[in-house]
Formats: C-alpha cells, structure tokens, sequence
C-alpha cells in the first residue's frame, strides 16, 4: 500500500509540474504573439513613413523638372527672337550693301 500511495504522491507531483510549465509556456507564446504584432504594427508604419518621404522628393524632383524646362523655353524663345531680329536686319542691310550704301550702325 505504500508504493500505491507513493505512486500517487509522485504522479500528483508530475501533473503540477507539468501544467505549471504549459501555462508558463502558454504565457510566453501569448505574448510572443503580442510581440510580433506591436513589431508587424511598427514595420507598417515605418514603410508608410518611407513612401511618404518618397512621395515628396518625387513632388520635389517633379516641380524642379517643370521650372528648369520652363526656363528653358523661355530662354530658347528669347535666342529665337534675337537671331530673327539679327536676321531681319542683316537681310535689310544686304540689299544696302549690294546697291553700295554706307551701313547704318
């Protein structure tokens, strides 16, 4: 009857061990959930933050793009005058030059 009740004693002990370490281990998975969703939460906003910054440096690329063509129209619009009005008085002078007149300065 003693190894009976020693059987009983030690088998006891066994099963509270053993469900004090499952809900130990328990424990420790929940909040290894826990943990990865605070850190899939961070990763989100961290990419959002990224895109962001991405988005505005593309806005700002975009904006520069447009004012350095838009100088440049204007430059090459005002080049385009200047040589026409060169070439409106070189023409006019020309016939002056054939006929012999003194140019006009």
């Amino acid at each position: 009857m003693k190894i009976t009740t020693m059987k009983q004693i030690l088998l006891a002990a066994g099963m509270t061990a053993g469900l004090g370490c499952a809900m130990a281990l328990a424990q420790d998975a929940k909040q290894d959930m826990k943990q990865a969703g605070h850190a899939t939460k961070e990763a989100a906003v961290d990419a959002g933050h990224a895109t962001k910054d991405a988005a505005v440096d593309t806005g700002h690329g975009t904006k520069r793009a447009y004012n350095k063509t838009k100088s440049g129209t204007k430059k090459a619009a005002h080049k385009t005058a200047n040589g026409t009005k060169t070439a409106v008085h070189r023409t006019e002078n020309a016939g002056d030059v054939l006929v012999g007149k003194p140019q006009e300065h």
